[in-house]
């Protein structure tokens, strides 16, 4: 039980951030401490169990998306697309408000820039996880970042402020 309290937010949080639903993510991470007390004798001495944890979290998650829909999109054309920046270098904007900002992506872009932004996984690994070729990582991620860009500059005098006392 010790575990379970120790690790079910952050495990919850990862899931949350893929699924964007609360259900699917207390779904998920119920799976996940099933699995990996199915696995535990896979983990090493020296290994950290909440990584390891994350990492099953991340990988169920994915799964599951991927099962559900196709939601990528195989291209082979390069993005070079400039994007001036969104705010001048005196702008303060929240890590809560880049946050909010992703949650708002389409999930093709939102789950490779939390993957390669919020969970340190390189191209290739998200590529092998969602089983797509690498250079559709890259346009989507590129896709995706732009996508962020144009909603930062956008809603950080409009909308957001308003979420800022909601929330």
């Amino acid at each position: 039980m010790q575990v379970y309290n120790l690790y079910k937010h952050m495990l919850y949080n990862v899931s949350w951030r893929i699924f964007r639903n609360r259900q699917d993510a207390e779904d998920a991470v119920h799976d996940v401490f099933i699995k990996g007390f199915q696995k535990i004798h896979q983990l090493k001495d020296d290994a950290n169990l909440g990584a390891w944890l994350k990492r099953i979290a991340i990988n169920h998650s994915l799964d599951i998306i991927r099962k559900r829909k196709q939601i990528w999109i195989d291209d082979v054309e390069i993005v070079d697309t400039d994007v001036e920046e969104p705010f001048d270098e005196d702008d303060s904007i929240s890590i809560d408000f880049i946050k909010q900002c992703v949650d708002r992506l389409d999930e093709k872009y939102r789950i490779i820039l939390i993957l390669y932004l919020f969970e340190n996984y390189t191209h290739i690994e998200i590529s092998k996880h969602l089983k797509i070729k690498e250079s559709t990582v890259r346009n989507q991620y590129r896709r995706g970042k732009i996508k962020l860009l144009q909603l930062i500059k956008h809603n950080k005098t409009h909308e957001f402020k308003n979420l800022y006392t909601e929330s």
